[in-house]
């Protein structure tokens, strides 16, 4: 699964509403991503056994470790933030839910 934040489009785009929901919903579910990555790091989920670890080298992937585990987490419906950053960048303007 490939999370990219799209450019930025006014409301007068050329692109749907419904295209431009799946566009901002695509990016509320990047950050939300990003954000589950930063707090499995911050709770040291994949931080090595010093006596029986990997050594250096599972340090430089644990990284790559915790945002799969992110971006699953998300897919299998996250923990709600998706939705609320969603209807954050939505509120005010005319979009279609």
């Amino acid at each position: 699964m490939s999370f990219s934040v799209p450019p930025a489009t006014s409301p007068h785009s050329s692109l749907a509403v419904p295209e431009r929901n799946a566009a901002l919903h695509k990016a509320a579910q990047a950050l939300e991503v990003n954000f589950l990555t930063e707090m499995l790091t911050a709770a040291g989920l994949g931080e090595t056994n010093r006596t029986f670890g990997g050594g250096v080298g599972e340090d430089q992937f644990a990284s790559f470790l915790r945002r799969a585990q992110a971006e699953k987490m998300v897919t299998a419906g996250g923990i709600g933030l998706t939705e609320h950053l969603f209807n954050a960048l939505t509120k005010g303007a005319n979009y279609e839910k």
